[in-house]
């Protein structure tokens, strides 16, 4: 599919192209059950990834490094986007659900169900791990490092969210959210913040990669940082993404909400 992205189109042709972009195929319920479910499927993938590569440092007595298991999310989010970015637009995390939203790539009305979505692959993924290996590592949960205060590591999610959400509205709004480029930028700057910054707060960057493991475990005690960084890293993000490009674009709102039931 070309991208929407063109110039010298003018205002009215935009909306016009954008309005076929998405309807009928975004708007048919039919399609909704598909939607649905790749939110949930896509979540469990990255929450065992994630929460259950921190515990395989632990069970493999260093054999799987902690170098390693910041990777593996990011090359998750990376085949997920590849494999169907274009059922749901492979959100993923609440946050990315909400700043597609506030940017106005994405229909509030949306919004509820997908974050339900999240919630259940996470939450499921999360169990999944507790009875393949019980709870070692403390389930694999994100939480503050030694030495590092709550408000340390709350202001680090804030910073990290916000780039992340840049990333991902800054390859959806344009051509560049054609082939292989989007993918690669966001799971790649998954990889990065996981290299440096996973010592200080975990690198979540994600509500429910964190709150899945503090739910099955039994402890959320830490559990508001990595809920409110997130979210506030997101709302900077997308002003910062406002600040940038502008108003919303037609290929923004095509990777917010993914290409099917679309003809080529």
């Amino acid at each position: 599919m070309k991208s929407l992205h063109k110039e010298g189109l003018d205002p009215s042709q935009k909306r016009r192209m954008l309005h076929k972009a998405v309807s009928p195929d975004f708007l048919d319920p039919t399609f909704e059950w598909r939607r649905i479910f790749s939110e949930v499927w896509g979540t469990f993938l990255l929450v065992v990834v994630a929460a259950g590569g921190a515990m395989m440092v632990v069970i493999s007595k260093g054999v799987v490094t902690q170098a390693m298991a910041v990777t593996a999310p990011g090359l998750m989010v990376m085949a997920i986007i590849y494999f169907m970015g274009e059922v749901s637009g492979a959100h993923l995390n609440p946050a990315v659900t909400l700043a597609f939203a506030l940017r106005r790539n994405f229909p509030w009305s949306r919004v509820p169900n997908y974050i339900f979505a999240q919630i259940i692959g996470g939450v499921t993924a999360a169990l999944f791990l507790k009875f393949m290996f019980g709870t070692v590592g403390h389930l694999g949960a994100t939480v503050p490092g030694n030495g590092i205060d709550d408000a340390r590591a709350l202001a680090m999610e804030v910073l990290l969210t916000a780039g992340l959400v840049n990333t991902i509205l800054g390859t959806a709004s344009g051509a560049r959210n054609i082939g292989s480029n989007g993918a690669i930028a966001v799971g790649g700057y998954i990889i990065l913040a996981g290299l440096w910054a996973s010592p200080i707060s975990g690198a979540s960057m994600n509500p429910i990669r964190s709150l899945a493991p503090d739910l099955v475990r039994g402890d959320l005690s830490t559990s508001w940082i990595y809920v409110l960084g997130p979210l506030l890293g997101a709302l900077i993000g997308v002003f910062f993404e406002w600040i940038l490009k502008g108003r919303a674009t037609a290929a923004g709102t095509i990777a917010a909400q993914g290409t099917l039931g679309m003809d080529d």
